[in-house]
């Protein structure tokens, strides 16, 4: 029998108990995703498992920055997801990259910094100063596996190498996929849990809904557990997920405006947290204009600029990120209104109000278990 990482120590938030559970020691079938170190702290001191979003990390950072979780949640499990695209240019500059890009994609961009009055950027972020490469992408994984983050998941691209090396670790990997050939490439290479996630997520996400990704790949994936991801921000969504055959969910949109996330390097502004809050599940779209890949984000000019007839096709990653990465520092930087956006979820329906991590924890496990009690009703 497999030693939980974690003892749970503690009673389980509605009541459930997953054999995914049992192996993490959680006290809650819940899986956070976020780019703040307080959120993810938070979720896993609540009960769940913070995974923070490495992609905004260069590798000198990635070590430091799952230290300081680590000291937010010292005895409770945390994880950390990370992005390795493949085609990535082995070698060069972001200067190099931005100097080769073409003339029209880069008057385009010049456009919206006129039409929309944007000041230049005068800080330097993720956006506009790091060329991702291979190396890049080689030197974040060899940072997790400094660390001792105990659990490890793939938003894209994925290796058997990756696996093994993690898992020599004593480290939990797992990938997210979108699509039945995502998980056939991933089936055979020792995965320990896989996310199952719909077309409704936020950020980087397939064209399948999560109604009919979850089963499927519960069903293709035998004995590997599967998490429920893609539009889930209401407890009654979580007890869906469990009858599908999913053993948690992962949720990414349901902490954007959470109390914990107005601070740190990644902190929602206040203008952000309002037009989150009062986004409705019609208020999203997906775009390729922040990455070169499909994003869902609550729609804005951005958003629709991007998707605009007349606008010039998206470029592939990171070369769409090398266009626009001076842009998407200016408007976050100076609160740029109508081109703010963030990437959300349709469950952005849920979000209603400011709470700490622990209310939503606590609220969504709450309907949990007033969906599952009113199932059992039916049953019987």
């Amino acid at each position: 029998m497999e030693t939980a990482l974690y003892s749970q120590g503690r009673d389980r938030l509605g009541g459930v108990r997953t054999s995914f559970m049992e192996r993490v020691g959680i006290d809650a079938p819940i899986f956070g995703f976020s780019h703040c170190i307080e959120v993810t702290g938070a979720i896993s001191n609540a009960g769940g498992v913070g995974v923070y979003g490495i992609a905004h990390e260069p590798p000198e950072r990635v070590k430091p920055t799952m230290d300081a979780i680590r000291a937010l949640a010292p005895d409770r499990p945390i994880a950390a997801d990370i992005m390795m695209p493949r085609n990535m240019p082995e070698t060069g500059t972001l200067e190099e990259v931005q100097a080769a890009l073409p003339a029209a994609h880069k008057q385009f961009v010049d456009g919206l910094f006129a039409k929309y009055a944007a000041p230049p950027p005068t800080q330097k972020t993720f956006y506009n100063s790091i060329l991702r490469t291979p190396a890049y992408f080689e030197g974040q994984l060899q940072a997790l596996l400094d660390s001792d983050v105990d659990i490890v998941a793939f938003g894209i691209g994925l290796t058997e190498d990756a696996v093994k090396r993690l898992q020599a670790r004593d480290k939990l990997v797992g990938a997210l996929v979108g699509s039945p050939r995502h998980f056939e490439s991933y089936r055979d290479i020792g995965l320990d849990f896989v996310v199952a996630q719909g077309t409704e997520a936020g950020a980087h996400t397939g064209a399948i809904g999560t109604m009919v990704i979850v089963p499927e790949i519960v069903q293709m994936a035998g004995d590997i557990p599967v998490l429920a991801a893609g539009g889930i921000g209401h407890g009654s969504q979580i007890a869906a997920a469990l009858a599908l055959g999913a053993e948690g969910v992962w949720l990414g949109t349901a902490w954007l405006a959470t109390a914990e996330h107005a601070t740190g390097d990644h902190a929602t502004s206040d203008l952000l947290r309002e037009k989150l809050i009062a986004a409705g599940s019609a208020d999203t779209a997906l775009t390729r204009g922040s990455s070169g890949k499909p994003q869902r984000q609550i729609r804005s000019a951005w958003t629709d600029e991007w998707n605009a007839p007349d606008a010039p096709k998206p470029l592939g990653m990171p070369y769409q990120h090398a266009l626009v990465g001076d842009l998407i520092t200016a408007i976050i930087e100076h609160d740029v209104d109508p081109l703010l956006h963030s990437p959300a979820g349709q469950s952005i329906a849920w979000t209603r109000s400011m709470q700490t991590v622990e209310e939503v924890m606590r609220q969504l496990c709450g309907d949990m278990e007033a969906s599952l009690e009113r199932t059992r009703r039916l049953a019987t």
